[in-house]
């Protein structure tokens, strides 16, 4: 079982795995590390990855990229209807205010969540790492954004679900790269000392984040996060506008009106983009049959794109300096400044990483694969599948929290959790209630780049007053978890409960009661009608033999809550359906390959066949004909109603057209072949008539061998001569248009027969001489040797002359 940690980038994801021999980024099925963020439909085809990004031009519609940043959002967000402006698909609200994505897809329309669409991707993403790594993938973690709120946390986790895989934890991006970068270094100072400062600067295709982390031996903390949604796509827009403009006023063509046009101009812009990161003269930007078959032509020099994107620069300079504000740190405080990310390789973003915080920008971190290597270290940390030695990560909780109620004094409002709090964290709030009160979790206002501050809604239930109706009092647990999702984990009341004991004879033991919680004991409750006190013929003042005792239980308390994410039934729905196009996906890679199969028979045989093939000596010209007028209609079948036939019609087509030509192509084997068969059978022949003769002319290495063996070979070796005669004489005369009157097959048996036979008597080995009796082996004993029998004794007689044979036959040899 294999553990693997997941960068999910808005344009592109990298999958590193936690091998014996250390991380490992993964190729996907085009040999590249990097998997396009895309997803594709195309009639009954589910395409995903790098060919889904290849085809975003001519199935525009159908081509669902840049989902990250829907994922988790309502429909009316502001930011979503900012994104969905730059999108060519189309996407409508749902129900429930979500989005959904439509496409067509099995030839009718359907509406996609983007969770359902990022689980698509990470189905892709986890087949991948099956076909590399050869075992099952379970475990995984998933580097997110830190500006991910609660909403897009949960909406990613669903995602995962509904694709199968187990998530061991969602990691920031920030910390990936952060643990990338500590785990492998061995100079990090102790944990009694100054911490080590460093700065990573993650500057992606859709957003910047900027971190600062302090470093001990095996541990990493986070001081703060900041961040702005500005990336590399910001520049390619700013780059497309300018020459857009240009083009309107150079060819009256305006690329923004026709999608497909802005699309091929983005794309050029992109690849301009990163020439002029390594060139600083002016490059060229050539397209041809842009629009309305017009070739369009500019150039951009480096300096103009900076001039262009200054605004982007100062949106930049903003973000790096409020972290310095943010994490306290001085610049002589900051070891080192680390960059990740492909918009990293701008030279003015490294040169205002150099004049803001006063060190260079170092590259020593892979600014592709880092994220996804931290992702894995984590998950090998985490796993029990893998090894490996502990390194301690302490995150924060990028914006500040907040928890509400409503009763009957009012609003009540306070902050649970400031910014940069560590995390994971429980915090306990007691509140003193009498009936189930309803908590609200929320952001601070203005502090998450949202309009939405909504976390979650929890109903506590069971809360009821006490014996005297006073509030009880409520212990509520407000957690981070590893993920970085806040909630109510769980709500306990400490219900009080009064009771009389006579006293103890000892006054100490009673002196020093105390209630369940460690505070003061409540007061005592007021006599009831009925009370044990007021019945008739008991003395009355036993009261003063009795002593109040308050006693706490702890009861569980049920919550109901309301917060993003799927309902399970809607979750396991997803599920369902996932799995179903999985299924489809295989039928149809069924079908399609035996398509395929049957179109590349048609071109093999067609090529055969004809005059100057293969098998064209093999076949009558009237059959080869007919077998043309097939395959031709076969083809034309193919390319109209055979189109999108189930698979089992295009394996009965090929079934027929293979066994048509089969038997040509059984000529042809049998005819190439027998030449060849028939040297080898002569061969053998040969050689073992020739160890025949050897055999007669005493050559020492026959020489174990008997004469009846060798008559044996000998009729053996005449059989096969006589048959190999027979057969040469049956194809005098055939042509190669006709069944081979002698097989293969036969002449191959008759060839291994025959050295089967003569093997077992030539290779049998000779027989090794007896080995003299241990008394003999040193030379013959001394007469007269006490202990043994006398040599003229019957006895001695008996054994002397057995070993004197020995003696003999040894001195000849």
């Amino acid at each position: 079982m294999s553990v693997i940690g997941i960068d999910f980038g808005n344009e592109s994801c990298y999958v590193a795995v936690a091998k014996a021999g250390g991380i490992e980024t993964i190729a996907n099925d085009y040999s590249l590390r990097a998997t396009p963020s895309f997803v594709a439909f195309a009639g009954r085809n589910r395409v995903l990855g790098v060919a889904a990004k290849n085809q975003q031009v001519t199935n525009m519609n159908n081509t669902i990229g840049g989902f990250k940043r829907l994922l988790g959002r309502k429909f009316d967000d502001p930011v979503v209807q900012e994104e969905l402006r730059t999108l060519p698909y189309e996407a409508k609200a749902l129900a429930d205010g979500g989005i959904g994505i439509r496409v067509n897809y099995l030839d009718e329309e359907h509406v996609f969540t983007p969770e359902q669409i990022t689980a698509m991707l990470f189905t892709k993403l986890k087949e991948d790492a099956f076909k590399e790594l050869k075992t099952q993938i379970n475990d995984c973690v998933i580097a997110v954004p830190s500006y991910f709120t609660n909403a897009e946390r949960q909406a990613l986790l669903d995602a995962a679900h509904i694709s199968g895989l187990h998530v061991l934890r969602l990691i920031n991006e920030t910390t990936a790269t952060a643990l990338s970068y500590g785990f492998y270094k061995q100079d990090l100072p102790a944990v009694e000392e100054k911490p080590r400062n460093v700065i990573f600067v993650d500057f992606g295709h859709a957003s910047l984040q900027v971190s600062a982390c302090a470093f001990h031996k095996g541990t990493l903390k986070m001081l703060a996060s900041c961040s702005d949604a500005v990336g590399g796509r910001d520049f390619d827009m700013m780059l497309a506008m300018h020459f857009n403009k240009e083009f309107l006023t150079k060819y009256k063509i305006d690329a923004s009106s026709k999608k497909r046009a802005f699309l091929r101009l983005m794309t050029e812009v992109e690849k301009l983009k990163k020439n002029m990161s390594a060139n600083s003269t002016k490059l060229p930007l050539n397209i041809e049959c842009f629009m309305n078959e017009m070739d369009v032509s500019s150039s951009l020099q480096r300096s103009e794109m900076e001039e262009l994107c200054s605004h982007l620069f100062q949106r930049i300079e903003k973000t790096m300096r409020k972290l310095l504000l943010d994490s306290k740190l001085a610049p002589e405080d900051i070891h080192s400044v680390e960059i990740v990310g492909g918009s990293s390789r701008i030279p003015a973003v490294k040169q205002l990483i150099e004049q803001i915080f006063g060190k260079p920008a170092s590259t020593t971190l892979n600014q592709d694969e880092a994220v996804s290597r931290g992702a894995a270290l984590q998950c090998a940390i985490l796993s029990p599948a893998v090894r490996v030695r502990e390194f301690s990560c302490t995150d924060v909780q990028p914006y500040p929290v907040r928890i509400s109620w409503t009763d009957t004094d009012g609003l009540h409002d306070m902050k649970v959790y400031e910014q940069y709090h560590a995390a994971p964290f429980s915090r306990l709030l007691t509140v003193h209630r009498k009936e189930p009160v309803t908590l609200n979790l929320h952001y601070e206002q203005n502090s998450i780049p949202y309009s939405d501050t909504f976390i979650g809604s929890y109903h506590v239930k069971g809360i009821k007053p006490g014996a005297n109706n006073e509030p009880q009092e409520v212990k509520v647990k407000v957690r981070i978890n590893h993920d970085g999702i806040i909630t109510i984990s769980s709500a306990v009341m400490y219900e009080r409960k009064e009771s009389e004991e006579p006293v103890s004879p000892t006054p100490a033991a009673n002196g020093d009661q105390k209630t369940g919680d460690g505070g003061a004991s409540p007061d005592a409750a007021p006599q009831q009608p009925g009370d044990d006190a007021g019945k008739a013929g008991e003395p009355m003042d036993i009261q003063e033999d009795k002593k109040k005792k308050v006693t706490t239980k702890q009861v569980e308390l049920t919550i109901e809550s309301k917060t993003h994410g799927f309902a399970f039934s809607e979750l396991q729905k997803y599920l369902d359906e996932e799995k179903k196009m999985i299924g489809n996906d295989f039928q149809e890679k069924e079908r399609i390959d035996a398509k395929n199969a049957l179109e590349e028979q048609v071109y093999e045989v067609r090529e055969k066949i004809q005059s100057e093939g293969l098998l064209h000596p093999y076949i009558e010209e009237q059959d080869a004909s007919a077998i043309c007028r097939e395959l031709e209609e076969t083809e034309n079948w193919l390319y109209e109603e055979g189109e999108s036939c189930e698979k089992a019609i295009y394996k009965e087509r090929l079934e027929k057209l293979r066994a048509k030509i089969e038997p040509v192509r059984i000529r042809y084997e049998e005819y190439s072949g027998q030449e060849q068969a028939f040297t080898e059978l002569g061969y053998s022949i040969q050689q073992t008539l020739k160890a025949v003769e050897q055999y007669r002319a005493k050559e020492p290495k026959y020489e174990h061998l008997t004469e009846t063996e060798m008559i044996n070979i000998t009729e053996a070796a005449q059989k096969a001569q006589k048959w190999y005669e027979e057969a040469r004489s049956k194809l005098v005369g055939i042509r190669k248009t006709q069944d081979v009157p002698v097989k293969l097959a036969d002449i191959r048996h008759e060839t291994q027969t025959l050295t089967t036979c003569t093997n077992s008597v030539l290779n049998r080995p000779k027989p090794k001489p007896p080995t003299p009796p241990a008394d003999q082996q040193n030379g013959p004993a001394p007469a007269g040797n006490g202990g043994g029998a006398d040599a003229t004794t019957p006895g001695g007689d008996q054994h002397d002359a057995p070993k004197q044979t020995t003696e003999d036959s040894m001195d000849v040899e």
